[in-house]
């Protein structure tokens, strides 16, 4: 390594937000890159460990001490040519990653791991700066035809490798935009849609079709897709929301959080009400909200309500809050469960663990007020632990607009899913192993949430890359893309 004595010279130091009083006024991305010179002082702090557990945790296999040392002998060109061997996308998860390799660094047993997130991301932003990203044609065609369907992280990422290696993809998107969860799941102020559209340009230039607004399986059948291409992948993603079955829950203003999150996102696109809310629009502004769900989403929920202006913010876990440190002895390498504050808590939020909901009490139709009880684990007849109401604990949450942000149970099942008679495994994901991604239908793959149920970006990443070396041997017999 570059210097091995560099993570007992150099203090962690990470990227740092603008303040909240000044993010809040608009949808932009609120994070302040680090100096470059202070980003090298940062790659010197990755010490020669003998075993990287920073590539245990990282989904899509980044080598991650290697580009550190590049970046802290500043060979930056170097180092994205190394990150981009392993991540086709590393702009999106240096900012949405959850940094599963930090928890797994080893210097995160003292709780001061390097930051591989913040170098990732400027490793990138440097090379789209400097112009070194350009299209990577295939030098020739291999006369197969792939249609995806689907064009979040795992469809576009799958896409992508298959243009490289020569095949003819079309990517088909029922949105009016690309970019799946990326461009409608995930708010600005986390991710701007600049990102994805200087993407799908490159992937155009590759020689990947795009066809949005475009349904499979009500615009064109699923058959007749099979009979013009030689492979189909289902990437469509894990898109039906867990629900909230309560007295009271068809009361107006209970909505499901990307129905929120993705008319915001339209806005902030520039559409016009008629077309982000053809159904109503959801405001938070001068209301109570609710949060129900302690994930990624819920805290999108928070950051958008803060945004709009809302009279106050609640959200709601069900779990018991987890402890501010973990113990090391027990977690690492492995991600940790500990309390996780993200920006949006800190832009102004009341938290409330183990809760449940009872019911959604109204007038008029509409809710006012939610009925919640406080839980607690027990030791059941079993000897299991289990949670149950404490009693007399129960609440009453004034609640103009509640939004349900408690993940996602798999697929939407649709014309789509129904035609190409795909099997779906106990947890409502389509049916396929991690080796050749293949369906138990000829000729259909699936990868990313649609395949393995709800995920991080980087799986889906890394699931379309291996689908996409798994279809190009289907073709032709081996394949040379990287896994």
């Amino acid at each position: 390594m570059g210097k091995p004595t560099g993570f007992l010279e150099v203090s962690r130091r990470d990227r740092d937000y603008q303040p909240p009083q000044e993010r809040l006024r608009n949808y932009r991305e609120f994070v302040n890159p680090l100096p470059t010179q202070e980003l090298v002082a940062q790659a010197s702090r990755c010490m020669d460990c003998g075993i990287p557990f920073c590539h245990n945790g990282c989904p899509v296999n980044n080598q991650i001490p290697d580009f550190n040392n590049l970046v802290y002998r500043e060979q930056w060109k170097a180092a994205l040519d190394n990150l981009l061997s392993t991540n086709n996308f590393p702009e999106f998860t240096g900012r949405i990653c959850p940094a599963p390799c930090e928890a797994s660094c080893t210097l995160n047993i003292q709780d001061t791991p390097v930051t591989i997130k913040t170098i990732e991301c400027q490793i990138i932003d440097r090379g789209w700066e400097e112009g070194w990203i350009t299209p990577q044609m295939a030098p020739k065609g291999t006369g197969k035809r792939v249609a995806v369907v689907g064009s979040g992280p795992a469809g576009l990422a799958c896409a992508q490798q298959l243009a490289r290696a020569g095949h003819a993809v079309t990517v088909f998107e029922k949105s009016d935009r690309i970019g799946g969860l990326l461009r409608y799941g995930i708010p600005d102020f986390k991710m701007e849609k600049h990102l994805i559209d200087r993407r799908v340009a490159q992937m155009e230039a590759e020689g990947v079709i795009f066809r949005t607004s475009f349904e499979v399986g009500v615009n064109v059948s699923v058959q007749r897709l099979m009979d013009d291409y030689e492979v189909l992948v289902m990437a469509g993603g894990a898109e039906a929301p867990r629900d909230l079955e309560i007295e009271g829950r068809e009361l107006g203003g209970i909505h499901f959080a990307m129905d929120f999150l993705t008319q915001q996102n339209k806005r902030v696109a520039g559409d016009d009400e008629l077309r982000a809310a053809p159904t109503g629009a959801i405001s938070a502004t001068g209301k109570h909200v609710v949060v129900i769900g302690g994930g990624d989403t819920g805290s999108d929920c928070i950051g958008t309500s803060n945004r709009h202006g809302a009279a106050s913010v609640t959200q709601l876990e069900i779990m018991p809050q987890p402890p501010e440190r973990e113990n090391k002895a027990l977690t690492w390498p492995d991600w940790p469960l500990r309390l996780r504050t993200s920006s949006s808590h800190q832009e102004g939020c009341d938290r409330e663990f183990a809760v449940a909901t009872r019911r959604a009490i109204g007038s008029n139709g509409r809710v006012e007020a939610l009925e919640c009880v406080r839980l607690e684990w027990v030791t059941g007849p079993d000897g299991r632990q289990q949670m149950q109401e404490v009693a007399g604990s129960e609440f009453q949450l004034k609640a103009d607009l509640v939004l349900l942000a408690m993940g996602f149970v798999g697929p939407k099942k649709s014309a789509f899913t129904d035609q190409a008679g795909v099997e779906f495994d106990i947890r409502g994901a389509v049916r396929a192993d991690t080796v050749s991604y293949q369906t138990s239908t000829p000729g259909i793959f699936s990868c990313g949430d649609m395949r393995r149920g709800q995920s991080l970006v980087v799986w889906a990443i890394r699931e379309g890359r291996q689908c996409a070396h798994a279809v190009d041997a289907y073709l032709m017999g081996t394949s040379r893309l990287p896994r």
